[in-house]
């Protein structure tokens, strides 16, 4: 899938690795790179908690962000109403209230199981990609250096089993 162009929907996980793997520059340099206002709350929380090379500089993100979406309450309960019996967190509820929103050829990047299980119910699939990938479309070598649930192989594999969980529970 080429996702040059396309927005990218992130979420405070994959903004904290992508950090942490010194990629930062590279992403936002080929990416249209998106998120929400809670998901830059949630990255810049908790920063004096994190080692050196998760340390995120708000003025960096912020500058290098194509857009920071904000998210109204209308938007929260639809989702709610169409996937009422999946926990998420703050950041990645409003990270999928926005983009069912939105009309354009948008991803997400973020490998939170619950997260996931919206794609996967909302027949999005396609639209999940891992930060390996976006990597990989831009020439950065990542690989090593990634945690597992960032790479092709972990998405492509809990993809897979929550269709099939999916599946058995219609």
């Amino acid at each position: 899938m080429a996702l040059r162009g396309r927005p990218v929907l992130l979420d405070t996980n994959t903004i904290i690795e992508a950090w942490r793997v010194g990629g930062w520059k590279a992403l936002a340099g080929g990416h249209r790179l998106e998120t929400v206002e809670t998901v830059t709350m949630e990255t810049l929380t908790g920063f004096q908690r994190r080692r050196r090379e998760q340390q995120i500089d708000p003025a960096v993100l912020r500058q290098s962000l194509q857009a920071v979406h904000k998210v109204e309450d209308i938007a929260r309960a639809e989702l709610a109403l169409r996937a009422s019996d999946i926990a998420l967190d703050a950041g990645e509820r409003d990270l999928w209230a926005h983009a069912l929103g939105r009309e354009d050829a948008w991803v997400m990047c973020g490998p939170d199981k619950a997260s996931l299980r919206i794609g996967v119910r909302l027949g999005l699939r396609e639209r999940l990609v891992s930060l390996e990938a976006l990597a990989n479309e831009v020439g950065l070598n990542v690989r090593g250096k990634l945690r597992e649930n960032f790479t092709q192989r972990w998405l492509a594999a809990a993809l897979s089993a929550m269709v099939v969980a999916e599946e058995t529970t219609r």
